[in-house]
């Protein structure tokens, strides 16, 4: 069983924020997969979607818990469902990458983002599969000039759009290849 996580905030303004990159991601990777819609479970305190892909059973998960409470809902699956940190997968907004640019790491700290920060704490480690998507945009966030905070809750632009889509596509390719084969192949093929 393999734990698909996209980070974001739950609530209709913040959909098309760089924040709910995660989201996004993971919604497109439902689709690709064929699975059925996100229902909420508030025992998960998540919106999950359960599927079965190349022999394996998936969830999906949107944590509702906001992105700096996102090990909540990690503590939750990841208690009921009895599965290590290697079968937990994480998909989240990056902004020290390029927009459209894809990661992959199975560890490392969480950086400057929040939700990472709330899963490392909660599964006392940060040995998990993440894969990072690029939020930044060349001269759009520069030190000093933005506050991080601001600028992963505004809206993607109509320009910036062709290139998160590069980027979440990337990320589906990668998560299809690395449930028929690994991680790593993944890694090798798809993380910039």
């Amino acid at each position: 069983m393999k734990v698909i996580i996209g980070l974001g905030n739950p609530g209709k303004q913040y959909e098309l924020t760089r924040h709910n990159l995660g989201f996004m991601a993971v919604e497109e990777l439902r689709k690709e997969l064929k699975g059925g819609g996100f229902r909420t479970e508030a025992k998960f305190k998540a919106e999950i979607c359960r599927l079965e892909f190349s022999g394996e059973k998936i969830i999906l998960v949107r944590p509702q818990t906001f992105m700096n409470l996102s090990g909540e809902a990690v503590r939750l699956l990841k208690h009921f469902y009895k599965i290590s940190n290697e079968d937990i997968w994480v998909v989240y907004d990056d902004v020290d990458l390029p927009l459209g640019v894809l990661r992959i790491r199975e560890d490392g700290s969480a950086g400057t983002h929040n939700g990472m920060k709330s899963i490392i704490q909660t599964t006392a480690s940060e040995v998990f599969p993440r894969f990072r998507l690029g939020i930044e945009s060349r001269g759009v966030l520069s030190p000093g000039q933005q506050e991080i905070a601001s600028f992963v809750l505004e809206p993607f632009r109509n320009e910036e759009l062709p290139q998160v889509r590069e980027g979440i596509d990337l990320f589906v390719k990668a998560v299809v290849l690395a449930l028929k084969k690994s991680i790593l192949d993944a890694k090798n093929v798809f993380s910039k």
